[in-house]
């Protein structure tokens, strides 16, 4: 699970420091790596590294940034290693210059990455499976070997890699001098969102990883991409969007909903915090059901995004409601730091147990 972001501008101003900013905002989804590529006259601009967002990128860093479009990615790793190599945005140069952002896992990575080499005659530089996933998208485009790309050649490249592509996968793209797309797997596990802001310059668009990143940068929530469903935002600001599966189905994670999403973001139109609070609900109907007979002293969140379901579940119940457990706020998120033995380390330090 990691963050992704993509912005288009007909206003014509860089879009750098926006990205930067709706990276920060969702910098819970990933702390690994931070990545930002900007398209400006048929150029990619690019800084990424490890680190979070405020230590990968200074003044000197977003003052290279220029262009009216681009893409942002923030990186917790499941797949392939925690090197600055596999830090994304990724990018390849052909057919036309593609950057790309990616959030989520393919099952048949290691299957995919044999049949590039050997059908597609591609060559695959990291262990990441975002990689491989370009290479295909990117193979697809060949296909129709056009001077130029539309819509459609996108559309058309996103079916069939869906056809190809098994897992959980939410993806943003960008073409210099062409647009910024983006697209969803079949079941739409991993969540993708599209929203506007409209002034007397012109309308900004972005697709992003959570409503979040919209809302608190002043954008309207346009709706969430479709399961299967891919959206293309020409240079021009037009919106173009298809379905590319004949069986999507929507089954998003749950853990963007019990961990992993802000509470205050809203995804496939249900609200984060809510769905924390039914689960509150739902958890004290069982207890009521199954262990009425057990005396109860007192409820405590653990960890920290439990708050919501265990106040609910302490409020259904009438029992008391404690803090036992208080957490370091200036350590990130352990659980979505590389290696076992680094989640054992910091997870020592972050949390104490508190007797009253």
């Amino acid at each position: 699970m990691c963050g992704i972001i993509g912005i288009l501008s007909t206003t014509k101003k860089d879009v750098g420091l926006y990205i930067y900013d709706a990276l920060t905002i969702i910098q819970h989804r990933g702390q690994d790596a931070a990545g930002i590529t900007t398209a400006s006259k048929g150029r990619f601009y690019m800084r990424k590294g490890n680190g979070l967002v405020r230590n990968v990128f200074r003044t000197k860093h977003m003052e290279k940034l220029i262009g009216d479009m681009g893409i942002g990615h923030i990186r917790y790793p499941t797949a392939g290693s925690s090197s600055e190599a596999e830090a994304q945005p990724f990018y390849v140069n052909s057919p036309y210059g593609i950057a790309f952002a990616h959030n989520g896992n393919l099952t048949n990575a290691s299957a995919l990455a044999q049949e590039i080499f050997e059908q597609d005659l591609r060559h695959i530089n990291t262990n990441s499976d975002s990689e491989i996933l370009l290479n295909i998208l990117a193979s697809e485009i060949a296909e129709e070997q056009k001077h130029r790309i539309n819509e459609n050649d996108i559309f058309k490249a996103v079916t069939k890699l869906h056809l190809r592509v098994k897992g959980a996968y939410a993806a943003i793209g960008m073409i210099p001098g062409f647009g910024v797309f983006g697209f969803r797997d079949p079941n739409g596990i991993r969540p993708l969102i599209l929203g506007e802001r409209t002034t007397s310059e012109g309308t900004k668009y972005m697709l992003t990883s959570e409503s979040v990143a919209l809302t608190a940068l002043g954008y309207k929530i346009t709706r969430d991409i479709a399961p299967g469903e891919a959206v293309v935002i020409d240079r021009n600001g037009q919106v173009h969007s298809q379905q590319c599966s004949e069986n999507s189905r929507l089954s998003p994670c749950i853990f963007e909903f019990v961990y992993f999403a802000r509470p205050d973001s809203i995804i496939d139109n249900i609200s984060v915090y809510k769905s924390r609070l039914r689960m509150g609900e739902k958890l004290a109907e069982k207890i009521k059901s199954e262990w009425s007979d057990e005396k109860i002293d007192v409820v405590i969140p653990i960890p920290d995004t439990s708050r919501t379901a265990a106040l609910q579940l302490a409020n259904e119940l009438d029992v008391k409601y404690r803090e036992g457990f208080i957490k370091n706020r200036y350590i990130a998120r352990t659980f979505i730091m590389p290696g076992q033995k680094t989640k054992k380390e910091i997870g020592t330090s972050k949390i104490k147990c508190y007797r009253s």
